[in-house]
């Protein structure tokens, strides 16, 4: 029996990713400040745990950043309080949720990069979302092209949490790269033996999201 996932959401056509030669080839690296100094790509992890498979998928997204594209990772998810506008004050913001707000809107693009619990993606990350939504309509992650990749243990590879990822992160007010599309299924047959770093269609996969976020970050810009 199939399980009840609501309303169907309209299909989405994903079109195959460019060359990396190509994409790079036509960004223009335009930041927001309107200087000349590359893109800036933050990176949010959905899994906490030290030896994660999807942590190391964003250090590859570091290690391999095109040239002129500048890829960091967001430390300190597990740190920041869950989201409540009682403690969400000038006043009275908490530390680590007023460090990621500065990241985020520090950065020209963010790429979410998250394994699937239960179906759906990790409350950490959702609530990262949470916090970068407000205030309501001048958020930090407001209008920056966001991308969503992961590793997940099913055989879709995560598809589910990272759909959900894309709602929510569209309605917080991200506008969605829709067309960059990597789920890595089978983590616990493909990963036994060889981590992703090992793994070289992963890496390119990972190098092609990034360049292809910058890309997106230089055609608004």
């Amino acid at each position: 029996m199939e399980t009840d996932r609501g309303p169907v959401m309209p299909s989405i056509e994903r079109r195959p990713l460019q060359k990396l030669s190509d994409i790079l080839e036509g960004i223009i690296m335009v930041t927001k400040n309107g200087t000349s100094n590359g893109v800036k790509v933050a990176v949010l992890v959905g899994s906490l745990r030290a030896d994660s498979l999807n942590r190391e998928l964003a250090e590859i997204a570091v290690a391999n950043a095109p040239q002129g594209v500048d890829v960091s990772i967001v430390d300190g998810l597990g740190h920041v309080p869950f989201y409540s506008e009682d403690v969400d004050s000038p006043s009275g913001l908490p530390a680590p949720a007023g460090e990621l707000r500065a990241a985020v809107e520090a950065a020209d693009a963010l790429l979410l990069v998250t394994p699937e619990y239960n179906g759906t993606l990790p409350a950490v990350l959702k609530n990262a979302i949470d916090w970068l939504s407000r205030p309501f309509g001048e958020g930090a992650i407001k209008d920056k092209p966001v991308a969503v990749v992961g590793i997940a243990a099913g055989q879709y590879g995560g598809t589910w949490a990272h759909d959900d990822a894309r709602r929510s992160v569209g309605v917080a007010g991200g506008r969605v790269v829709e067309k960059i599309a990597v789920s890595i299924g089978g983590a616990y047959q493909r990963f036994a033996e060889n981590r992703p770093a090992d793994d070289a269609e992963a890496v390119t996969q990972v190098r092609e999201a990034v360049a292809s976020l910058a890309g997106s970050v230089a055609l608004v810009a």
